[in-house]
């Protein structure tokens, strides 16, 4: 009795394990030929003599349910392979192979069709260009030279220079001077501070801006960036003198995402 029990315990881990097979490739869309069908009917077949309680009888039955749900996805999946002309990478590989030279070169020539562009004169293109000739002026009209108009001197301050957005208020090295007074004050008695926590700004628009002026401080050695991979956290560290790095050690640049979702995330960091 013992035995009979075991075998009906093996039986029945069995058919749960097809179940569970034929369940996963149902949902997730996989192969329905990962699924041997000869060789599950073969375990149902063995298993079936030994099914007394109705329990059993229903694992048998589901079983049979799940694998004709994966016989009906091999049957679709042939049908849409034939009407697409779909042939197997493997077969055409293998065919490509046992060409010879010769055989592929022919091969090759029948299916090859270059563009081929043919240009020539033809008479309505003569037409457009005689029109075109007849439509100029001529030369002696076409080169008449102007002389030189007079203006009146004049002045401008450099208020209005500014106003004008000929001149920038504040040169750009006067700005990353004091974006990098800005970046010592927030760090303050630490040492660094999280990338987002000092270019993120209440607009996105301000938020680019902040991260381009911090690129130039990272580059020019007001700054470095420290990155904790096991974190997954940047962070600004500044310098109190600025720090040349040519011939010191080899540069990386580190490309940062600053997307309008990123900025997002962090907006709803600082919300929480």
């Amino acid at each position: 009795m013992s035995s009979k029990r075991q075998r009906k315990k093996i039986g029945g881990e069995h058919l749960q394990r097809i179940i569970d097979l034929c369940t996963s490739i149902e949902e997730k869309g996989l192969d329905p030929f990962l699924v041997d069908v000869e060789d599950i009917l073969e375990v149902v077949r063995e298993y079936f003599p030994e099914w007394e309680l109705p329990e059993e009888l229903s694992l048998d039955a589901e079983t049979i349910h799940r694998l004709a749900s994966i016989i009906k996805l091999q049957s679709d999946w042939l049908k849409h392979r034939s009407t697409s002309l779909y042939t197997d990478p493997f077969l055409i590989e293998e065919k490509i192979r046992k060409l010879t030279k010769v055989e592929l070169a022919n091969l090759f020539l029948e299916v090859w069709h270059p563009i081929v562009e043919f240009e020539q004169i033809s008479p309505h293109s003569l037409t457009e260009a005689i029109k075109y000739w007849q439509g100029l002026l001529p030369i002696d009209e076409r080169w008449l030279q102007t002389g030189p108009q007079k203006r009146e001197a004049g002045t401008v301050t450099r208020e209005e220079l500014i106003k004008q957005k000929i001149l920038a208020e504040n040169t750009f090295s006067e700005d990353l001077e004091a974006f990098w007074d800005e970046l010592k004050e927030k760090v303050g008695a630490n040492e660094k501070i999280l990338y987002w926590d000092f270019v993120g700004a209440n607009s996105y628009n301000e938020t680019i801006q902040r991260a381009y002026l911090t690129s130039f401080l990272i580059t020019y050695g007001y700054a470095t960036l420290e990155i904790d991979r096991l974190e997954e956290e940047m962070f600004i560290k500044p310098y109190e003198k600025p720090v040349s790095m040519l011939g010191k050690k080899q540069v990386v640049s580190i490309p940062v995402s600053i997307s309008n979702e990123e900025w997002m995330k962090w907006k709803r960091g600082l919300q929480n």
